[in-house]
């Protein structure tokens, strides 16, 4: 049985887990700026749960973005530090889609806004809706004003509002039933996906773990 260890550090919150044998082991912090510290013993600490070396891993699934850029950069380096030493592929995987998963898992939700505040007056947007029991995406993601963000066209039935881009709930041009804006994305949602993405043969080398921005410019222009 493959055994699969994700991570995400792309939002305030810090997540790892570790699929081993049927076994679900984690660990979730919300830590803002806090994740370069914490991260790799939250690493250590499942695999000494699991009895199990880094070297048992078969591959390392990551949270590619989008979210906070730094957060992002840090998945993205820790998770090529240790597949190229491990000589293990790795699963990126959208942020966006670990948080409708969440929404999944939470609250029973089979169609799902997932929308992460984005600063700058925007959100990363993406629409998702559940096939065997895994998120698939419903359109493209999106870093949006929230005047602008939109469901896929043709969409019916109830969609649920997951993640901090739902703090701008009064502006988003959606409306749904119900929302959770506390929501932030889980590494055991994450290791969900990446388990869906590694029977597909969706793994990559080290080299093209690569986060995903959305967003060209990082930098607020300095004012005249």
């Amino acid at each position: 049985m493959t055994t699969l260890l994700a991570l995400d550090t792309a939002t305030e919150a810090c997540s790892v887990a570790l699929a081993h044998e049927g076994r679900l082991i984690s660990r979730y912090e919300v830590i803002p700026r806090l994740h370069a510290q914490r991260v790799l013993p939250m690493v250590q600490e499942v695999l000494a749960e699991a009895g199990l070396s880094l070297s048992a891993v078969d591959a390392i699934a990551f949270g590619r973005g989008p979210g906070a850029f730094t957060g992002v950069r840090i998945a993205v380096g820790v998770v090529q530090g240790l597949a190229f030493a491990l000589d293990r592929p790795v699963l990126p995987v959208s942020t966006l889609a670990a948080l409708a998963q969440r929404a999944w898992r939470e609250h029973a939700a089979e169609q799902v806004a997932s929308a992460i505040d984005a600063r700058m007056d925007e959100v990363y947007w993406g629409c998702f809706q559940l096939q065997d029991g895994v998120m698939q995406p419903a359109g493209l993601e999106q870093v949006l004003l929230p005047e602008q963000v939109a469901l896929p066209r043709g969409a019916a039935g109830a969609w649920f509002g997951a993640g901090t881009g739902w703090g701008y709930a009064a502006r988003l041009a959606v409306q749904v039933p119900a929302c959770n804006a506390a929501l932030l994305p889980d590494a055991r949602d994450l290791l969900t996906l990446a388990q869906a993405a590694w029977a597909r043969g969706e793994w990559v080398s080290a080299d093209q773990a690569q986060p995903i921005y959305l967003r060209d410019n990082v930098a607020t222009p300095k004012k005249a």
